[in-house]
C-alpha cells in the first residue's frame, strides 16, 4: 500500500508541474491531456489546467492515473517538458552574455493564453509570443507586467448589436500563477509613492517554459481602498488611472526586480507605458553619487525601446498638473524641480505648454530604439525628428525589427500532425533553415493540403455555430436557424482584430449591392466571419461593430456574414486555423506591423491585405493578395477609403474568388494550393518570433 501511495504522489507531482508551467499553452498534447480529465471544466474555464485540477478530488485523480494508458501519456508529456527545459532547440550566439544578467522585458500587457486574461489585443499577444520564443531559444528572460484581476472585459452584444462590457474577478487560486514570497513564506513587497501615498506592490509569478513573468499587484490590505483596484483592469479608467498604473509598472517593476536581486543586462520597454522605469534606474545612479549627465548615460546603456504607434495622438501624454500630483514625491527624491522633470518627457524641453510624453522619455533614455516593421520605422523616424535637431528623418536613430508570431501557439493540431508526417517530429527546427523547410512543404501533396483545409474549415464552422447558439439562447431566441449558418464548402474569410476605426472593418460593405452579389453567389459562395472588441470608450469603434452585426441580420447577408462576440486568444486560434483568407484593410500606414495574418500561414490560410506593416515586406505576388499599391497616399480619408474599397472588390471578384473555385479534373483548386505552399515556404520561416527574438538579441540586447 505504501508503495502505491508513494507512486501516486510522484505521478501527481508531474501533473501539477505540467499545469503550472505555461509551456502547455503552446503544446497541444498537454492541453489534450488536461481536457480529458474534465472536458466540461476545460471548456467552461477557457481551457485552464488549474481549474480542471481544482475540480478533481485526490481520489479521482489517483483513480484516473491507475489507467496505464493515461499514466503512460502523462510520463511522455512530462519527459517532453523535461527535455524542453534541458535542451535549447535552436542555439543562438551571445546567450552566455545573459546567463547571470537577464533581459528584463516590460510591457503593459502580456498575452500568454486566454485563461490568463492580462492582455487586450495585439500588443499583449506579441509580448506573449516574444516571451515564448525567448524560452524556446534559451534566453535568460524576465517579463514584467500587471496582474489585472478583472482582465480587459468580457464582450456582450445587446439585441441591437451594441457592445456592452462585463468585468469578472479572477481568482489567482484558479490560475497558473503563484504569489512571490520570501524564504519565510511572506509576500515579497516593494513600496511606490503615488501622490501623497506609499502604495505596497506584490507580485504573482508565472512560468512560461524557461521564461519568468512577474505580474504586479496592488490589491493588498495595507493599501488605501482606491489603490487596491488600481491594477484591476487592462487600460481601465481615465488618465489618472493610466499614469498611476504606469508608475506601478515602471518604477514598481524595476524596484521589484531589484528586491529579488535581479541585475538585468538590458531593460526592454515594449511601448512607452513602462518608461518610468528609466527614472527609477536614474534614481539608483544618483544614489551611487553620479551627477545627472553621468547617471543618464549609465541608464541609457541599460535600456532599449520598441515603439509601435504610428500616430502622435496614440502616445501617452500627461499634463504637468497630473505629473505633479502623481510623482511629486518621486521628483523630490531625484533632487530636481518639476520643470526639470518635465523636460525628460518633452520633445521641446523649453516648451512649457507641452505635455509629458512617455515615448519621448523612452527615446531619450534608451541606447537604441526600434519600430516594428520597415514602413513603421520610416513613419516613426519622421514623427520624432524634433527630438534630434539637425538630423534629417532618415538619420533619426530608430531602426526596425518586423514583428512575428510564435508558430506553435497558433498552429492547429491538424496542421501540426500533417507537418510531422511529412517533415518528421523535428519539423519545427527546419523553420530556421529555409532550404530544409522548402523540402518539407514540397512533400505535402495537394490532396493532403486540401483535406487539411476542409477539416479546419469544418471545425471552425461548428465552433461558430455553437457560439452563436449560446448567444441566441441568452437572448431568449430560437437557435434552430443557426445550423444553416455558414457552409463547409464556401470560401471563408476572417476579419478579427481590435475594432478601431482606422482598421475599417465594414470596408467590404462600402457598396452593399456589390457585396451582396459577391457573398450571395450560389455557384461561388463567400462567407465572412468578424470578431473583435472596441475599447470601452471608443463609441466610433462600437458603432462599426453594430454596423457589422446589423448587416449580418440583413436578408442579403444572412448566413454569409457572422459577428462572433467576446474575441480572445481562444477564438483567435479557431479563426486563424479555419479561415481560408485573412482580410486586413487598415488605412496605410496606420498598421504598425500587424501579426494576425501571420498566424494563418502554418494552417494553410492566405492573406488579403493592404500593403502596410509586415505584409508589404512579405508579399511576393504569389503568396497571397494585395489591396492597393505600395505607395503613400495624400488623398482625403473618404477618397482613399473609396479607392481601397474598389481595389478590394477588384481583388475579390477577379482574382481571389475565381482562384479558389477554379478546380482541376480531380476537384482540387490547384492554383490555390500552389499559393498556400508558396505562402508557407516564404512567410513561415521569416515572420515568426524565433527570428524576431534572434534579431533583438543580435541588434539590440547585445550592447555594441
Amino acid at each position: 500500500m505504501a508503495s502505491s501511495v508513494f507512486h501516486f504522489a510522484k505521478e501527481r507531482k508531474k501533473v501539477y508541474e505540467l499545469a503550472h508551467n505555461l509551456r502547455w499553452s503552446f503544446d497541444c498534447p498537454t492541453q489534450q491531456f488536461f481536457a480529458k480529465l474534465s472536458p466540461r471544466v476545460w471548456d467552461r474555464s477557457n481551457h485552464n489546467p488549474i481549474a480542471v485540477l481544482n475540480e478533481i478530488s485526490e481520489d479521482e485523480l489517483r483513480s484516473r492515473l491507475m489507467n496505464t494508458e493515461l499514466r503512460a501519456e502523462l510520463n511522455r508529456l512530462y519527459q517532453s517538458q523535461v527535455d524542453y527545459l534541458r535542451r535549447v532547440r535552436q542555439p543562438v550566439g551571445g546567450l552566455k552574455h545573459f546567463e547571470k544578467h537577464p533581459v528584463a522585458y516590460f510591457s503593459a500587457e502580456i498575452g500568454i493564453h486566454e485563461s490568463l486574461p492580462i492582455y487586450s489585443g495585439g500588443l499583449g499577444i506579441l509580448s506573449g509570443d516574444h516571451t515564448k520564443s525567448a524560452s524556446d531559444l534559451g534566453l535568460n528572460f524576465v517579463g514584467v507586467t500587471l496582474f489585472y484581476r478583472q482582465g480587459y472585459f468580457i464582450q456582450r452584444l445587446n439585441s441591437d448589436g451594441w457592445q456592452l462590457e462585463e468585468y469578472l474577478q479572477q481568482d489567482h487560486a484558479n490560475l497558473p500563477v503563484s504569489l512571490v514570497v520570501d524564504e519565510g513564506g511572506k509576500p515579497v513587497k516593494v513600496q511606490v509613492q503615488l501622490g501623497s501615498s506609499l502604495v505596497s506592490v506584490a507580485a504573482y509569478k508565472a512560468v512560461v517554459g524557461r521564461s519568468i513573468l512577474y505580474l504586479l499587484e496592488t490589491n493588498l490590505p495595507e493599501n488605501e481602498e482606491h489603490y487596491r483596484g488600481l491594477t484591476s483592469r487592462v487600460y481601465g479608467g481615465d488618465s489618472t488611472t493610466r499614469i498611476l498604473q504606469e508608475i506601478v509598472l515602471g518604477i514598481g517593476g524595476a524596484k521589484f526586480l531589484r528586491e529579488l536581486e535581479y541585475d538585468p543586462a538590458v531593460y526592454h520597454m515594449n511601448e512607452g507605458h513602462s518608461a518610468f522605469l528609466t527614472l527609477e534606474l536614474l534614481h539608483e545612479e544618483f544614489l551611487k553619487g553620479k551627477n545627472l549627465s553621468k547617471a543618464m548615460n549609465a541608464v541609457r546603456k541599460k535600456c532599449v525601446f520598441t515603439t509601435h504607434t504610428p500616430v502622435a495622438a496614440g502616445h501617452d501624454r500627461f499634463t504637468q498638473d497630473l505629473i505633479n500630483f502623481s510623482l511629486s514625491g518621486f521628483i523630490s527624491s531625484l533632487g530636481i524641480s518639476l520643470e526639470e522633470f518635465m523636460k525628460f518627457g518633452r520633445e521641446n524641453p523649453d516648451d512649457k505648454a507641452e505635455h509629458f510624453c512617455m515615448t519621448v522619455l523612452a527615446l531619450k533614455m534608451s541606447r537604441a530604439a526600434n519600430a516594428v516593421s520597415q514602413l513603421n520605422g520610416k513613419v516613426s523616424r519622421e514623427m520624432w525628428t524634433g527630438l534630434y535637431p539637425g538630423k534629417k528623418a532618415e538619420q533619426v536613430p530608430i531602426g526596425h525589427i518586423t514583428n512575428g508570431i510564435h508558430s506553435l501557439t497558433w498552429q492547429s493540431m491538424e496542421a501540426r500532425a500533417l507537418l510531422e508526417k511529412v517533415g518528421g517530429p523535428k519539423w519545427h527546427d527546419k523553420l530556421a533553415k529555409p532550404a530544409e523547410w522548402k523540402k518539407v512543404i514540397d512533400k505535402m501533396s495537394p490532396e493532403e493540403v486540401w483535406a487539411l483545409r476542409y477539416a479546419l474549415r469544418r471545425r471552425l464552422i461548428e465552433f461558430v455555430r455553437e457560439r452563436m447558439r449560446r448567444q441566441q439562447i441568452r437572448f431568449g431566441n430560437s437557435s434552430d436557424w443557426v445550423e444553416k449558418t455558414l457552409s463547409a464548402d464556401a470560401l471563408t474569410i476572417g476579419f478579427s482584430r481590435r475594432f478601431a476605426t482606422y482598421k475599417r472593418a465594414p470596408l467590404v460593405f462600402t457598396d452593399a449591392v456589390r457585396a451582396s452579389r459577391l457573398l450571395g453567389d450560389t455557384k461561388r459562395p463567400v462567407q465572412i466571419i468578424f470578431s473583435g472588441k472596441a475599447h470601452p470608450r471608443d463609441d466610433a469603434g462600437k458603432a462599426f461593430i453594430q454596423q457589422v452585426v446589423r448587416l449580418s441580420r440583413d436578408p442579403r447577408f444572412v448566413g454569409h456574414v457572422v459577428f462572433l462576440e467576446d474575441y480572445d486568444m481562444g477564438v483567435a486560434r479557431q479563426l486563424v486555423a479555419g479561415c481560408d483568407v485573412w482580410l486586413n484593410n487598415p488605412r496605410r500606414p496606420l498598421e504598425a506591423s500587424g501579426t494576425s495574418g501571420e498566424k494563418i500561414i502554418l494552417n494553410g490560410g492566405l492573406n488579403c491585405s493592404v500593403m502596410d506593416g509586415w505584409w508589404r515586406e512579405a508579399f511576393n505576388g504569389k503568396n497571397g493578395f494585395a489591396i492597393g499599391d505600395d505607395k503613400d497616399s495624400k488623398l482625403p480619408v473618404d477618397e482613399q477609403d473609396m479607392l481601397d474599397a474598389e481595389s478590394l472588390y477588384e481583388v475579390l471578384e477577379k482574382h481571389l474568388v475565381p482562384t479558389f473555385y477554379d478546380r482541376d479534373a480531380s476537384g482540387l483548386p490547384s492554383k490555390w494550393i500552389k499559393m498556400i505552399k508558396e505562402s508557407m515556404k516564404t512567410i513561415a520561416p521569416v515572420y515568426n518570433t524565433d527570428r524576431m527574438v534572434r534579431d533583438y538579441i543580435n541588434k539590440y540586447y547585445l550592447e555594441k
